[in-house]
């Protein structure tokens, strides 16, 4: 590597690397996932949870062994290409980075959505894309600040929207109702209630795309995603059972985590719940634009994008220039009113690069002489959840996939020309 490069320090220990996977899988789904389990399974809703969580390990598994293995920024894009060849980690980065930018525009979307609950002034035709603008715009500004201001911030955000889901927990030990009899449901719809629990966990894997900032990313990476994982399965089981003791009559309604709350703790824990919801979406949204630029940089650094993508602000320390165009792109994006029919390709992207990470763990292994049969079982098990949610997308969506492919290989013949600045040797 060019001794006179400036690279991005490592500042990040491990409660705030957690706070990448954490933000990740807790977005706007958990205020709205209790009442839909609970109306599908009932009484079963908080053991279907641990059941899901249990069923997620794997892949989350998968990508803790393979975090163990690289200490740079990229993620998928340096199992991708250890495994597979430059090609395959280049698609996998591309499609990536292409669809999160669509799908932060739509967070932010939905992000002021909620607020307008708040602030009707802004759900007018004008107001709404402009708070859009504003909000991803302090996310790029806060960003470019620093790494040490965006894990701040983050955190911050993190309590805000962790503290009313707290107080619900607390009301839920003296409200009278409880869980009573917990039987088996009959399942009428298999495939909902599966993907329910399987969504509920995606997006844990953002933190593998900024590990070059993380202290010790061998270490806390992969601790990191099987904590956080644990965790958010026993706070969404915590959750659901506080819904099911104060309110069950509120399951299937639009905003029935709120009712529950006003029901228990009056408008004002209605309110709180309104707002943690607006700092959950805006929260997983600011851990996103976070982590994708330093996906675009570690590309840059294996010489897959130009090295401009690769500057790093010599007071700042932080890739400006990937972190700019992230936050420009994102706000053209929020912009445009037909940005939602790129976003829904968001989840299938990130089901590729499952199978690509998981995939590319027995590979490395086999070069190495031998496969460990607990790993095999994992990766196994990981791919055939990921190919079967795949499989449950809508044709559009794989058709928005198919031209992030094809966009992606004519960039990899005219971008991916330079050499790479470190052997992946490390893998």
């Amino acid at each position: 590597m060019d001794a006179t490069k400036i690279a991005p320090p490592r500042t990040v220990g491990f409660w705030g690397t957690s706070l990448f996977p954490l933000n990740g899988m807790i977005g706007a789904g958990i205020f709205a996932l209790p009442a839909v389990l609970v109306a599908a399974v009932g009484s079963f809703a908080p053991w279907m949870m641990l059941i899901g969580g249990i069923l997620f390990l794997p892949l989350a598994l998968c990508y803790a062994w393979m975090a163990s293995r690289f200490e740079h920024s990229g993620g998928s894009v340096l199992y991708g290409e250890a495994a597979f060849g430059r090609f395959v980690g280049f698609q996998a980065g591309w499609a990536r980075y292409a669809s999160a930018i669509v799908t932060a525009a739509a967070n932010m979307h939905v992000m002021v959505a909620y607020l307008a609950a708040l602030f009707p002034g802004l759900a007018g035709p004008v107001a709404a894309p402009v708070a859009v603008a504003i909000g991803l715009a302090l996310i790029t500004l806060v960003n470019l600040y620093g790494m040490r201001a965006s894990v701040g911030t983050l955190g911050v955000m993190t309590a805000i929207k962790l503290l009313p889901l707290g107080a619900l927990i607390v009301a839920a030990l003296f409200a009278d109702g409880g869980l009573g009899a917990v039987a088996l449901p009959q399942f009428s719809a298999v495939e909902s209630v599966v993907l329910l629990t399987f969504y509920a966990f995606i997006g844990f894997e953002g933190v593998v795309e900024a590990a070059g900032e993380f202290k010790d990313p061998k270490r806390d990476v992969p601790l990191s995603i099987v904590t956080m994982v644990s965790g958010v399965t026993l706070l969404y089981m915590a959750i659901i059972w506080a819904f099911i003791a104060i309110g069950p009559q509120f399951a299937g309604e639009t905003n029935a985590l709120a009712g529950v709350a006003e029901a228990s703790m009056g408008q004002l824990g209605s309110l709180a719940i309104v707002v943690a919801a607006s700092f959950s979406i805006g929260a997983n949204n600011f851990a996103s634009g976070v982590a994708q630029p330093r996906l675009m940089y570690g590309m840059a650094e294996r010489g897959m994008l130009p090295r401009w993508f690769e500057y790093v602000h010599p007071r700042l320390l932080t890739p400006f220039n990937a972190i700019l165009f992230y936050g420009v792109v994102s706000i053209l994006f929020g912009l445009w009113e037909g940005f939602e029919v790129l976003a829904i390709a968001g989840t299938l992207v990130r089901l590729v690069t499952y199978v690509v990470t998981s995939c590319a763990l027995p590979v490395l292994e086999h070069r190495e002489g031998r496969i460990n049969p607990w790993h095999l079982a994992c990766v196994v098990f990981a791919v055939a959840s990921s190919l079967y949610i795949a499989l449950q997308a809508q044709a559009q969506a794989w058709l928005v996939l198919a031209g992030f492919v094809a966009a992606g290989t004519l960039l990899y013949f005219i971008a991916a020309r330079q050499p790479p600045e470190y052997p992946l040797d490390e893998a």
